[in-house]
């Protein structure tokens, strides 16, 4: 929800170099953050690095920023 993150496709190469697709998907977690302002909890799908951001701009700025992309939470 945070940083957009989404599955991509790529290639799985093997010792014999033959090539065959594969998903590369995001390490996705649900995760409930307490946000005092609305004195309440909030429950996101955040990627292990949208968790770093949130420790590191709050979660209140991390929920202004979703939001302005039309999430609703």
């Amino acid at each position: 929800m945070l940083t957009g993150q989404f599955p991509r496709t790529g290639m799985s190469v093997s010792h014999s170099h033959v090539r065959t697709k594969r998903k590369l998907v995001p390490n996705l977690h649900r995760k409930r953050y307490w946000v005092p302002s609305e004195n309440r909890f909030v429950r996101l799908r955040v990627s292990a690095k949208a968790v770093r951001i949130i420790d590191k701009i709050g979660i209140e700025e991390a929920l202004k920023t979703i939001r302005e992309r039309g999430v609703k939470v």
